[in-house]
């Protein structure tokens, strides 16, 4: 699971049941041990991973073990580098993925310094994925679980991160964490998930987007341009949606694309959805640069989507079979095997 020399690790402890048998485990392997609880949003909440009672938790947990825990409070941080340029990528049409950011700039970005100014040698957490050793170094690889796999929002990590990185549970199924927390006694052992993002509060993300950008209602047309209703709102929509669409059609109706500069809404059937390729920006190689052009590996266009098979060729994917089209601003991670290759930002 970890190095046998015993190392100073800070422990990101959500509150919830896998980072806390994380920071167990550690503790059983021989290891220096703090916990650590990031206060992320200072908004509205109902769900999500740094409520009060979230903190509670994690506190509770930590006396448990008899490891210190501290709160830091990233408020300005999380909402500068996660909530408004999540913002502002709906005002361009574009669908984020909050929790990518979130781990990009807070817990392998603001954490991740603050650790090493206190003199930590690792950061843990309680995600889902693995740490391998190969010839080029460490790389990150799927966790053993594939059902809570959580490699998808880490696809950015570098070989100097991992490096620094720690996944107690990464070798565990969701079954064995809980199991183990039952046997140890730790208050987080039963407790649910949260699959929410913790800025978004039971009025809905539409209701949040809404309260910063207004509702910008506008036509909904169909793939010849011809005008076939109305929409409130064109954050409550995004590419390959087919539910509530506000639109009567004999056929099954998807989104296919959003202009947001005129808040236009395009609805086709599937087959309009469909597409060979794939452009995206903002790429990242584990290995620093860009696979052979001729290597077939497994795109995840989904936290937990099946993968596809593709080949990539600057900046562009290129699929053995043509799939539907994903929504600009989502993470597409591409594999080989078990092991993260790397990723990017569908630009279109």
């Amino acid at each position: 699971m970890m190095a046998v020399q015993p190392m100073r690790v800070l422990v990101a402890m959500s509150g919830g049941v896998d980072s806390s048998v994380a920071a167990a485990r550690l503790v059983d392997a021989g290891h220096d041990v703090t916990g650590a609880t990031l206060k992320l949003w200072g908004g509205a909440q109902d769900s999500g991973c740094c409520s009060a009672s979230d903190v509670e938790d994690a506190r509770r947990v930590a006396a448990q073990l008899d490891i210190p825990h501290y709160v830091f409070n990233l408020t300005d941080d999380f909402d500068e580098h996660v909530v408004q340029p999540y913002v502002h990528a709906y005002a361009e049409g574009r669908t984020p993925n909050p929790c990518v950011e979130c781990n990009r700039t807070i817990k392998w970005g603001r954490l991740h310094d603050r650790a090493r100014r206190l003199g930590f040698d690792a950061v843990a957490t309680g995600h889902h994925a693995r740490v391998v050793e190969t010839r080029d170094g460490p790389r990150l690889a799927r966790g053993h679980d594939p059902a809570k796999d959580q490699s998808y929002v880490l696809y950015m990590l570098d070989a100097a991160q991992l490096a620094q990185t720690v996944f107690p549970v990464g070798e565990l199924t969701k079954t064995d964490v809980r199991a183990q927390a039952a046997q140890l006694g730790l208050r987080t052992a039963a407790k649910a998930e949260s699959m929410d993002v913790c800025f978004i509060t039971k009025g809905g993300r539409t209701r949040f987007l809404e309260s910063r950008l207004g509702a910008r209602p506008g036509p909904i047309v169909d793939t010849s341009g011809a005008t076939i209703g109305q929409h409130d709102g064109v954050a409550r929509f995004t590419v390959g949606q087919r539910r509530g669409l506000g639109v009567a059609a004999t056929e099954r109706q998807f989104v296919v694309d959003l202009d947001a500069t005129t808040s236009t809404v395009v609805l086709g059937d599937r087959r309009d959805l469909l597409r060979d390729t794939l452009v995206l920006r903002d790429m990242v190689f584990t290995a620093g640069r860009e696979p052979d052009p001729a290597t077939t590996l497994l795109a995840q266009t989904r936290a937990h989507g099946e993968p596809i098979p593709c080949t990539v060729a600057n900046a562009t994917l290129h699929f053995v079979v043509a799939q539907p089209r994903v929504a600009p601003g989502q993470v597409v991670v591409l594999y080989d095997d078990d092991i993260v290759v790397g990723g990017g930002i569908v630009d279109r």
